[in-house]
């Protein structure tokens, strides 16, 4: 193996992390509430397919936020993220995902929803950074759920602390960007 091809290998590693860590921003940013950390996985001109919303990413940025102005609980875990570069420059990902979400509609009654599928983005670098350039979310598994009886308080008890948004969660007082 020459040094170029060794080189070359680890670039990959390196993209293929920082193809990950993007989409672990991702679930970040939207379990926390946090927007800086939302943005961060996609570029400016982005274009996001997710359920209801279909369009540009700035119009998901803002049905985000009307969804968390209602106080939502939101858990997402990503798991079988295969990686397809088609150039150094873009990749063809698909995500595996679970999410837990529970939070009031507009009718004024809370739901919770046990929710799996997969994001197919379209991954583009530009200088050292991976982002999302096109998302598709596929919905495979939707599983409307009993939301629990009793406040946060009742249910969590003595489970502290209890995960909360961007201001107010643990993760951050550790300083973890």
């Amino acid at each position: 193996m020459t040094q170029d091809d060794l080189a070359a290998q680890v670039t990959e590693l390196m993209d293929r992390e920082k193809i990950r860590d993007c989409i672990f921003r991702y679930c970040r940013g939207i379990d926390r509430a946090d927007e800086a950390t939302l943005r961060s996985a996609y570029w400016p001109e982005a274009h996001d397919s997710h359920g209801t919303y279909s369009g540009p990413i700035e119009g998901f940025y803002e049905w985000v936020k009307s969804i968390w102005a209602t106080g939502p609980r939101n858990i997402h875990a990503v798991s079988n993220v295969l990686i397809e570069f088609r150039d150094d420059t873009h990749a063809a990902v698909e995500s595996y995902f679970n999410a837990l979400q529970r939070g009031t509609g507009p009718d004024g009654m809370t739901r919770q929803v046990l929710l799996s599928g997969r994001y197919c983005d379209y991954f583009e670098k530009r200088v050292d950074e991976w982002r999302v350039l096109d998302r598709t979310v596929v919905f495979d598994w939707i599983e409307p759920q009993t939301p629990p009886e009793g406040s946060e308080e009742e249910r969590f008890g003595t489970r502290l602390p209890v995960g909360g948004t961007v201001d107010d969660d643990p993760v951050y007082r550790i300083g973890l960007a």
